[in-house]
C-alpha cells in the first residue's frame, strides 16, 4: 500500500478512536490507560530500561490517581513533581552532550515526563463539577492543528532553522505559523465549540504552540539519543503511540497549571 495512503488511513482510524471514546468518561479512562501502558513501554525501549516495573508502576498510579477523585493537594503536588522534570526534560534537549542516563535519571523521567502527564491529562475535563468532552478534544484540535500548519509553512515557506541539531525539518516560520493558525482555531473552538472566553483558548493555544513543539522536539532528543526514527511501530506510518502523544503529554501540565491559576484568581 503507497504510504501517503497507509499513514492517512492510520491517521484516520487514530482520530476516530480518540474522539469516539472522550465522549464518554469511561471509554476516555480506558483509551488513555492503554495509551499510557503502551507508551511506558516504547519509552523504556528507548532509554533501554527493563519494562515490567515500570509497567507495574504506571497500571497501579492511574488507577489510583484516574479512577478515583484526589484532593486539591494531591493534584497540586502530581503538578509540581511534572513540572519539575519538565524544566530536566528542557534542560536535557538543550545539553549537547548525549551523555547515558543513570537508572534513577531514567525512572525520573518516567514518572516526570510520562506517566504523570497523563495522569494530569484525564484530569483536565474534570476540573469542572462534571466531565466535559470538549476540553480534551479541544486541546488535541489545536495540537493537530498547530502540527499540520507548522509542517505546511515550514515545507514551503521555511529557511531559518529552528533546532536543527535535533529536528533538522522544523523552521522558526514553521513554528510561528503553526501557532497562529493554532490561535485562529482557539477562536473558533472557543465561539462555535466549547462557549469558553475567547482570552482562555487563546491562552492555552499559546501553550500549545510553544509547549507543544518543545514537547515534540523532547522525544525527538530521546530518539536521537537511541538511534531510532520512531518510538513505535504500532501506528503504520506514524510510528509509536508516543510519537503522536509527545505533543500532548508535554503540554497537559502547563494547560493544568493555567486551569489552576484561573481557579484561584476567579
Amino acid at each position: 500500500m503507497n504510504e501517503t495512503l497507509t499513514r492517512t488511513l492510520s491517521g484516520i482510524v487514530y482520530i476516530a478512536l480518540l474522539v469516539g471514546a472522550t465522549l464518554y468518561f469511561n471509554t476516555f479512562l480506558i483509551l488513555f490507560g492503554i495509551f499510557l501502558i503502551v507508551s511506558v513501554a516504547e519509552f523504556c525501549d528507548l532509554i533501554q530500561l527493563r519494562k515490567d516495573l515500570p509497567m507495574v508502576i504506571a497500571a497501579i498510579g492511574y488507577f489510583l490517581f484516574s479512577y478515583f477523585k484526589i484532593t486539591k493537594t494531591t493534584e497540586l503536588l502530581i503538578l509540581a513533581a511534572t513540572l519539575f522534570v519538565s524544566i530536566r526534560c528542557i534542560a536535557y534537549l538543550f545539553n549537547r552532550r548525549n551523555t547515558n542516563l543513570d537508572v534513577l535519571s531514567k525512572y525520573v523521567f518516567l514518572i516526570g515526563y510520562i506517566i504523570l502527564p497523563i495522569i494530569l491529562l484525564t484530569k483536565i475535563p474534570q476540573l469542572g463539577f462534571e466531565y466535559n468532552p470538549k476540553i480534551i478534544i479541544s486541546i488535541f484540535i489545536l495540537i493537530w492543528t498547530n502540527d499540520t500548519f507548522a509542517f505546511l509553512i515550514g515545507k514551503n515557506f521555511g529557511r531559518k532553522k529552528l533546532f536543527e541539531r535535533i529536528s533538522p525539518k522544523k523552521t522558526i516560520e514553521g513554528f510561528v505559523g503553526g501557532l497562529i493558525f493554532a490561535m485562529l482555531f482557539s477562536v473558533a473552538i472557543a465561539l462555535y465549540f466549547i462557549g469558553q472566553p475567547i482570552l482562555i483558548w487563546l491562552i492555552i493555544a499559546v501553550i500549545v504552540g510553544i509547549f507543544g513543539t518543545i514537547g515534540d522536539l523532547i522525544e525527538s532528543k530521546f530518539k536521537r539519543s537511541a538511534g531510532v526514527k520512531d518510538s513505535g511501530k504500532i501506528m503504520p506510518g506514524h510510528g509509536g503511540i508516543l510519537d503522536r502523544l509527545d505533543s500532548v503529554i508535554f503540554v497537559a501540565p502547563f494547560v493544568f497549571l493555567f486551569y489552576q491559576i484561573l481557579y484561584y484568581v476567579s
